[in-house]
């Protein structure tokens, strides 16, 4: 139940600004262990990722899956026909989808005894925070304070989304007519996975990327095969290009480059990254600093001041939601005294999703090298996975990195590899040998024999 406001003060031993990922886990961990706590959000529960990110995006890819698999058949001459998107339909059941959630996530926090605080959270003293609620101010007060207000979409000077034909990553999933033609400022995971779902719906892609590569945070091998695939969708992929400006003109977006060239398209996307939700929550009054970006900065406890915990995107480690989510429940556990170590992750798994979806988790080959170690590889490729070669789609491969004979990461890419990150992970974790690989039962036919198979071919020098 959302908690009343009388202008009067309240108190709790563990409050928590912002209900994403990260803030519910920790409210609901923390409420697990004893605690008293209150969550405040200013706008929906479940933060970026509910209603803007994670969930949306991937609603929009899988109802459009359906247009890749046809796609990928008829081109084998296996299969034919063509399959109308409803968007204005698809955007119904969005709104259904992420209302339902919302309201199972307010259940959630209701039934385990977590107060609600809807309303703009700015602290105040060492240990308040004024709410701003529809019904009047309500001071806060908070023996610990865990600060969980995610990120927002960010664009450099000159590229500002414009709300008309200009877009960023928020504005574009409200789109109920899809446009003839897309340019997309960015080659990292938002700008790919959102140009494979407009693609699907029939707009011509045209990614503008400033660095070398698309997906240039992922192993070179990965970018490259995403890149090709890409480029068999008639993708047109424009690397190494800075933009200089970007604007709506006579109901089109207009790219200029920075060599003067010009772009046009129905619709323009910004996504050039994010940025931390900081600013305007007096973080000042708890001595917290703000670092490069507005990211806020902590140790190693992930503490950003005495008794002020900051996790999820705030923070700048990893921007993800299952990130938030794991620092969220250490955090909680933290504050309720149940763990004393520093914060540990482990290895952290990446994906990308879509058609061909890649992961990556561990440490890649240039990272290894650049410390002067000597890491060895090892792959298998899709070609030869009969679940691959089923779907039409057995393109990419599965790449494992070892170091001294154990498996330092994993990266992959083509069809369904999301599927195996998990599996990576813990292989990355506890450190993998290709005997662990041999005395496992692999299920047949499956394409986590993918990841088997690159595990037990023969490691060699990169």
């Amino acid at each position: 139940m959302t908690a009343a406001a009388n202008n009067h003060s309240v108190r709790f031993s563990l409050v928590v600004l912002g209900a994403g990922p990260g803030g519910v886990d920790c409210a609901l961990e923390a409420a697990r262990l004893g605690l008293d706590v209150a969550v405040v959000e200013r706008a929906e529960l479940g933060g970026t990722c509910l209603n803007r990110g994670c969930i949306p995006t991937k609603l929009f890819l899988g109802a459009t899956e359906c247009v890749h698999e046809l796609h990928a058949q008829a081109k084998l001459k296996v299969a034919s026909g063509t399959i109308e998107v409803d968007l204005p339909a698809l955007q119904k059941r969005k709104g259904q989808l992420l209302s339902g959630n919302r309201k199972a996530l307010e259940k959630r926090l209701a039934d385990s005894g977590v107060a609600l605080f809807r309303g703009m959270g700015v602290v105040t003293s060492s240990d308040a925070l004024t709410v701003d609620t529809e019904n009047g101010p309500v001071t806060v007060g908070f023996d610990r304070l865990v600060i969980a207000t995610g990120s927002r979409p960010t664009a450099f000077p000159g590229m500002e989304p414009d709300g008309d034909r200009v877009l960023d990553s928020d504005g574009i999933l409200d789109l109920t007519e899809a446009p003839s033609s897309l340019i997309i400022v960015g080659g990292g995971v938002i700008g790919l996975e959102l140009g494979r779902f407009f693609s699907r719906l029939g707009a011509t892609i045209t990614v503008v990327e400033a660095l070398d590569r698309i997906a240039p945070w992922e192993d070179p091998e990965v970018s490259k095969t995403l890149a090709g695939l890409a480029k068999r969708d008639k993708w047109k992929l424009l690397t190494g290009k800075r933009v200089a400006k970007l604007v709506s003109k006579d109901g089109q977006a207009e790219l200029t480059l920075e060599s003067g060239d010009t772009l046009g398209a129905d619709i323009a996307l910004v996504a050039t990254g994010r940025g931390p939700n900081t600013q305007g929550l007096g973080l000042e009054n708890k001595g917290v600093i703000l670092g490069r970006g507005g990211f806020i900065q902590v140790d190693e406890y992930l503490e950003a001041a005495p008794g002020i915990s900051c996790i999820g995107d705030a923070n700048g480690q990893a921007m993800l939601a299952h990130a938030a989510s794991h620092q969220g429940i250490y955090a909680a556990r933290l504050a309720a005294g149940k763990i004393e170590g520093p914060y540990a992750p482990g290895p952290m798994p990446w994906c990308i999703y879509g058609a061909p979806e890649s992961i990556r988790v561990g440490r890649m080959v240039d990272e290894l090298k650049a410390e002067g170690l000597s890491p060895a590889i090892s792959r298998f490729q899709l070609a030869a996975n009969p679940i691959a070669q089923s779907h039409a789609m057995a393109q990419g491969f599965v790449k494992v990195i070892w170091l001294d004979g154990r498996v330092a990461g994993v990266t992959a890419v083509g069809h369904g590899v999301s599927h195996l990150v998990t599996q990576a992970t813990l292989m990355v974790r506890d450190s993998w040998t290709r005997e662990d690989a041999e005395n496992l039962i692999w299920a047949h036919p499956t394409l986590d024999e993918a990841l088997q198979h690159a595990l037990t071919a023969e490691p060699t020098d990169d």
